[in-house]
């Protein structure tokens, strides 16, 4: 897929506001500082398509964009940052829930795992909220650049294998360098290939 078009849409904090569900949707979402909106910025070729801070948890807002104008992006808040007050990260947690179980054109979230680290409670817990709700999701192992392809191997294996406890199928996954651009040509095919099985709201099939 070559990205020929990228452009914000909107930004809010209420499900019901998003844009028509008119078009294929993939949205990303991670905990906090995991290199999402880099991530954003090299898949769409737009350096600051996305805005990319040094301090974790400035997402507050899902934020719209739309590509080739023919499917839409979303950027969720992050989750599991500790110095976002509790009445804000409750109030994340409320209208980025509502968005995901709600939106009917939300072809895969993406969900976004620092390889650099060992499994994170909080990532396994939100995986586990997002297959107790029939989400559809992908993995995507993110900053492979900055540790030895060993050690990355190590902790993606030490993260299907907390998974394989507990999932009878596991979800497919990606690794990713915003650094390299290694992922950045399979997610555009995967999005590609998805989007073909899209249906409009409203149709059947």
């Amino acid at each position: 897929m070559v990205i020929k078009t990228a452009a914000f849409v909107a930004s809010n904090t209420n499900p019901s506001k998003c844009p028509k569900p008119d078009k294929p949707e993939y949205a990303f979402i991670g905990r906090s500082n995991v290199g999402k909106s880099t991530l954003i910025n090299l898949l769409t070729g737009r350096k600051a398509l996305a805005k990319v801070s040094g301090s974790p948890g400035k997402t507050r807002a899902i934020n719209h964009f739309i590509i080739n104008d023919n499917w839409f992006l979303a950027d969720l808040p992050g989750y599991g940052y500790a110095k976002v007050s509790k009445t804000d990260r409750k109030v994340f947690s409320g209208f980025t829930t509502a968005y995901l179980k709600s939106r009917e054109n939300l072809m895969s979230l993406f969900v976004l795992i620092d390889s650099r680290l060992e499994p994170q409670a909080i990532d396994i817990s939100f995986i586990t909220f997002l297959g107790e709700n029939q989400i559809p999701f992908v993995l995507v192992f993110t900053k492979t650049d900055k540790i030895s392809g060993n050690q990355a191997m190590k902790n993606i294996a030490a993260f299907r294998k907390v998974m394989k406890a507990e999932w009878d199928e596991l979800p497919r996954e990606f690794l990713t360098s915003s650094v390299t651009g290694t992922g950045r040509d399979e997610l555009l095919g995967f999005i590609q290939q998805t989007n073909l099985l899209f249906n409009h709201p409203g149709t059947k099939g």
